[in-house]
């Protein structure tokens, strides 16, 4: 005796399985829900509302979407043949690493006491988990301790005094991550000279400011000047094929927009070599300039002062996307 069909369960006339409509126009949609911190808020697969994405192991649909943030697809595998309710799962992608220890893509980790993270897709995700000093909390004061303020909440107090006070940000895994009032300071490299000779651009993203808020940052870089015969400028010692750096004799004022420094500057400069290989910025320290318009006043900008450099095959055009791919 075979089970009642269940509707959604149905054939249709091409002998394919009907599944069950989880979408409704036009839209109505509830009050925007207050997410759970590390949950994105999300517009629902219907294209209507604003939801809160469903997590790793929650079940999902059309409607009821898996957080993209975290790397998470509806995985619909297990309901055939309707393939109506799925699982969220992760995408299958690289793991990440941090400080020579290798985290598998989608696992959560804590670096230290005061932050956990998640591995997505290669790239490293911190929220804070310590408890900040509030006014006015709900935990009741202790009388008669020897340390004023001091006070007696359970565990499920402190968890939910962590949960809805910390601000959440992305992070990435490029620079080590250094805590400065309480802020995980992190920053992605800073991308290659916008020009391979004169002054150009470079930029990176980092939260490395009073907000602790991921922002973009920009900083002027001059790896070489423009010359017509580079090798004349550039001594190349006897018997060595590269000079990784060099200066122009006297020290002279910077041209940017139409706009001189008030001082004169002796940068140091990336060499040049007698064979293909070209010369990179080794290290390098933050200055600040200041430049004079004429009759428009002056501005201020972040400077590369380049210290060392090094000669190398690898030559890649600045903006070059597919500069950092190697074959596998």
């Amino acid at each position: 005796h075979s089970s009642p069909e269940q509707p959604g369960d149905k054939p249709s006339e091409t002998g394919e399985v009907q599944r069950k409509e989880v979408c409704r126009w036009p839209c109505r949609c509830p009050p925007v829900p207050a997410c759970t911190p590390g949950v994105s808020l999300v517009k629902d697969g219907c294209g209507c509302c604003k939801v809160c994405a469903k997590q790793a192991g929650e079940p999902c649909n059309e409607a009821d979407v898996c957080d993209p943030h975290k790397g998470l697809y509806c995985d619909y595998s297990e309901d055939e043949p309707r393939y109506e309710t799925g699982v969220c799962a992760y995408l299958v992608a690289v793991g990440c690493e941090l400080n020579g220890v290798y985290y598998a893509n989608g696992q959560t980790f804590q670096p230290n006491r005061l932050y956990q993270c998640l591995c997505v897709s290669g790239t490293i995700g911190c929220t804070p988990v310590f408890t900040p000093r509030l006014a006015g909390s709900p935990c009741a004061r202790v009388p008669g301790r020897k340390q004023p303020g001091q006070s007696i909440c359970g565990l499920g107090q402190h968890k939910q005094l962590q949960s809805t006070n910390y601000r959440l940000m992305s992070a990435y895994r490029s620079l080590p991550l250094v805590l400065k009032k309480k802020c995980l300071i992190q920053a992605t490299p800073w991308t290659p000279c916008s020009t391979t000779c004169g002054i150009g651009i470079s930029s990176r993203v980092t939260n490395d400011n009073r907000k602790c808020e991921m922002k973009k940052e920009k900083r002027l870089c001059f790896i070489q000047p423009c010359l017509n015969n580079m090798l004349k400028k550039v001594k190349i010692p006897k018997g060595k094929t590269c000079q990784p750096t060099f200066q122009l004799p006297t020290a002279e004022k910077l041209v940017f927009s139409g706009c001189s420094t008030t001082q004169r500057y002796k940068l140091t400069f990336c060499g040049a070599c007698l064979d293909k290989r070209c010369c990179i910025p080794n290290k390098s320290k933050m200055i600040t300039v200041q430049f004079e318009c004429p009759n428009e006043g002056f501005f201020r900008w972040k400077m590369m002062w380049i210290t060392s450099c090094v000669c190398q095959r690898i030559c890649s055009a600045p903006g070059d996307i597919f500069s950092q791919l190697k074959l596998l």
